[in-house]
């Protein structure tokens, strides 16, 4: 199955208005697909959909003010947006959010005493794809439509080496949690028949500089100031094109920091503490570290020779 970003196609976009949906976005629209953008900001929403109609009034750029945590909202979207366009070619379901827990302990069981923190990563980050699934689905696979379709939902790679420290375990539980059912909707589709044209993709980040980081809003990159080892939206984007046109299923970004080589390393030391029982998240804990760090730095030397 080849790139559903095609000219005349339609791609549908949740988190839109700024950051790797955005650029996504952009990407498609320079390869002349229609826009269907989603988002929670309308502010930045509108600004983005303006931004998009401009590079080329000809085709369709709609946007929709949409909570991806709310099912019914979601349906009434779907309906909206299947009237509207043509076809659903391409479903990007990159909306997340990292929340910040609220908890009066100041210590690393803040996060473990806030239910409504966990709750709202969960609603955003994962509730918000899989509403997403559950309104669009049934227009994928209507038997009308057995063209070729693409889902791709964002990830991250902290779902997998899920590095403690920072304060926001939910985050990281959720990213797991997208890498699990994204697996199994991939395998389900493809084992289908009646879903057999519809692939499923794992988008995987690197360090981005994002909405999540304070880059907020459809940007211009050229007047943007990133961190140096941070990739800009645009070249997650560029890394997407590259999976679809190989229908990979793990589409793993580097970053101007970490190399593919150095991530697998990271990537196969966690998933041995497993296998090898050694304490969780052995990587960080002290006994461990050092020993983990010239594991990690001589795989990734010899993964790169």
């Amino acid at each position: 199955m080849g790139s559903v970003i095609q000219p005349n196609k339609t791609a549908l976009i949740t988190g839109a208005a700024s950051g790797v949906g955005f650029a996504i976005a952009k990407l498609c629209r320079s390869k002349g697909m229609h826009l269907a953008l989603l988002d929670i900001d309308q502010t930045n929403l509108v600004k983005a959909k303006s931004v998009l109609h401009d590079l080329n009034p000809s085709l369709l750029t709609e946007a929709y003010v949409i909570d991806v945590a709310d099912i019914e909202i979601w349906k009434a979207t779907a309906k909206q947006i299947a009237t509207f366009f043509p076809s659903i070619d391409l479903v990007v379901l990159n909306a997340g959010k990292g929340y910040k827990p609220q908890g009066q302990d100041s210590g690393r069981m803040n996060p473990w005493l806030d239910g409504d923190y966990w709750s709202k990563t969960f609603d955003t980050n994962v509730r918000g794809p899989l509403n997403g699934l559950e309104a669009l689905l049934p227009i994928l696979r209507a038997p009308e439509s057995p063209s070729p379709k693409s889902i791709v939902i964002t990830g991250s790679k902290q779902g997998i080496t899920n590095p403690p420290g920072g304060g926001n375990p939910a985050y990281n539980a959720s990213k797991a949690a997208i890498k699990s059912l994204t697996e199994h909707l991939a395998h389900d589709l493809r084992s289908d028949p009646a879903t057999a044209h519809i692939s499923a993709h794992l988008l995987i980040p690197g360090w981005t500089w994002t909405g999540l980081m304070g880059n907020v809003g459809p940007t211009n990159e050229a007047e943007v100031q990133k961190p140096s080892g941070a990739w800009y939206p645009s070249q997650v984007a560029d890394e997407l094109l590259k999976g679809l046109e190989l229908n990979s299923f793990y589409i793993v970004c580097p970053d101007d920091e970490t190399t593919w080589a150095l991530d697998q390393a990271r990537m196969k030391w966690g998933s041995d503490d497993v296998i090898e029982g050694r304490p969780a998240l052995s990587r960080w804990d002290e006994k461990w570290k050092s020993r983990a760090e010239e594991t990690i730095q001589a795989d990734a030397k010899a993964r790169s020779a």
